[in-house]
């Protein structure tokens, strides 16, 4: 029975031992889990606050930005990056972040790349740590820049009519109506909900609206449309037309906060063009002098009607300039001019001209500005005319400088001249300031050929016109197809002394 008894006790001993070893176990691993989860817990925690801090200097630098820099003139801009003064640029610049509640928590490092010559981009690498974990943390890069003018294919301040055989690359706005009749592969806008075409009578439309029949259908129909005016709802859906769709109405561009510093240009300009006199040779001829024949000129004043300028390739980065004497006030043909003097291109890229100016060429590995206007107390607006291509040679950019670049300014008008070529390129972002971008009406045939008509033009880059545009008119004058090409490297290469937005946006955002 004693036996037996110590037997019972021995196994109860065993049994206690076991549930004890398992409980053990099971406190151990749930402590180990719990431990182990407050540890996960602290580091994301701490990673988080890390994000936190990095993401806070980033948005430290853009309101940095907007009180050193929005608001500041073109060169005034240029200085302030090249002062070497701007925080993070050339050294790390590092700040503490604070807790209200809980003081001083950690810090972050900014490292900042100015933009490039002529580029409005500045970006921004953010680095955060928390001083409970300094080895925890984490790094976020943001893009800034300030947005061109010439981000869009075309902007106008009056109603726009973009006709059958149009096609456009880029965006599309106009501070009145749209009357678009084209293809339009991105977004067309108008900053009104309706418009009276000034092309027909009837009823107000739609601020951007269509006079192409809907498919099955075919051709135009040019009076008023019903369908494409108020109070139809929703607004028919015409992805025949508008394939990224169009928008009405949308924010005003505000022309007078566009407008190039045209003063600042020519305080500013590597090149400086405004002669309004030169001296020409006349009666040339030989005569008797003290009994000798001597071959003899008159010296005859003679004033300077603009100037003419060829961008060449060889020389490399250089134009050719002549004076034009004379020129044909319809056509825009130059009749009489001095013999070129070549030139390099400007260290800053701007030629500024005071006087009407007539460009063609080809650009080579510059980005160059050419203003053309008249500064008097009573001005005489300048126009710029363009009869012969405008060429890039490189529009992607293979080398440090980016693509080739090219902005042509006027006071009035950018006018297409009556014997331009059939086939006519301008590469080139155009800004007609009080008048508008396009080409005059020609009525009738002029031997041998009908320059009247043209083929095609094709525009690569941005037009902004103060005016209603137009390279043809309805009788089918002009130039029969018209491609409007949109050049991207105008988002973050506008030309030298460009218009640009004021503030400064993240364009691109990302955590490295």
């Amino acid at each position: 029975m004693k036996a037996q008894k110590f037997e019972n006790q021995g196994s109860a001993l065993i049994y206690i031992i076991i549930v004890a070893a398992i409980g053990t176990m099971v406190l151990f691993g749930l402590a180990t889990f719990i431990i182990s989860q407050d540890k996960n817990s602290q580091r994301v925690s701490n990673r988080e606050q890390a994000f936190q801090i990095s993401e806070s200097g980033i948005y430290w630098y853009r309101w940095y930005l907007a009180h050193t820099v929005e608001g500041k003139t073109v060169q005034q801009k240029k200085d302030f990056w090249a002062s070497g003064q701007a925080k993070g640029v050339g050294s790390p610049y590092q700040v503490e972040v604070s807790d209200p509640e809980g003081g001083v928590i950690g810090k972050y490092k900014l490292e900042v790349t100015p933009p490039k010559i002529d580029s409005t981009i500045v970006v921004v690498k953010s680095t955060g740590w928390t001083y409970k974990s300094p080895n925890v943390t984490r790094t976020i890069q943001a893009r800034f820049r300030q947005p061109a003018w010439c981000e869009y294919a075309v902007v106008a301040n009056d109603f726009m009519r973009f006709g059958q055989g149009t096609e456009t690359f880029g965006m599309i706005h106009s501070n009145k109506g749209i009357r678009f009749d084209g293809v339009a592969d991105n977004v067309v806008s108008s900053a009104i909900p309706d418009t009276d075409d000034p092309d027909h009578t009837g009823n107000n439309e739609f601020a951007v609206h269509t006079h192409v029949n809907a498919p099955p259908q075919s051709g135009v129909n040019d009076s008023f449309r019903p369908l494409e005016a108020p109070p139809t709802n929703p607004v028919p859906n015409r992805p025949d037309i508008f394939k990224a769709g169009r928008k009405f109405p949308v924010p005003e561009k505000n022309f007078n906060t566009l407008i190039a510093d045209l003063n600042l240009m020519k305080q500013q300009a590597g090149l400086y063009l405004g002669q309004t006199t030169t001296t020409v040779q006349v009666n040339c001829g030989n005569r008797k002098v003290k009994g000798q024949w001597v071959w003899m000129c008159d010296n005859q004043d003679v004033p300077v009607e603009g100037y003419h300028i060829i961008l060449k390739t060889s020389p490399a980065h250089s134009m050719n300039i002549s004076m034009v004497l004379a020129y044909d006030a319809t056509s825009y043909q130059i009749t009489s001019e001095t013999a070129p003097v070549n030139y390099p291109i400007p260290a800053n890229g701007t030629v500024f001209v005071e006087n009407y100016t007539w460009v063609e060429g080809t650009l080579n590995g510059n980005h160059l500005t050419i203003a053309a206007a008249d500064l008097s107390p009573t001005p005489v607006y300048k126009d710029i005319y363009i009869n012969h291509n405008i060429l890039y040679t490189d529009k992607v950019g293979n080398d440090a400088d980016g693509p080739d670049i090219l902005g042509l300014i006027a006071q009035n008008d950018i006018s297409i001249g009556l014997y331009s070529d059939d086939n006519l390129e301008v590469d080139a972002a155009l800004l007609a300031q009080r008048g508008r971008v396009g080409r005059d009406y020609y009525s009738a045939p002029l031997s041998p050929v009908d320059y009247v008509h043209r083929h095609s033009i094709t525009t690569y880059g941005s037009i902004v016109t103060a005016q209603r545009y137009g390279f043809a008119w309805t009788d089918g004058t002009g130039y029969n197809i018209r491609n409007l090409y949109f050049d991207n490297n105008l988002i973050y290469y506008p030309p030298p002394f460009f218009p640009t937005g004021d503030k400064y946006q993240i364009d691109l955002w990302q955590e490295l």
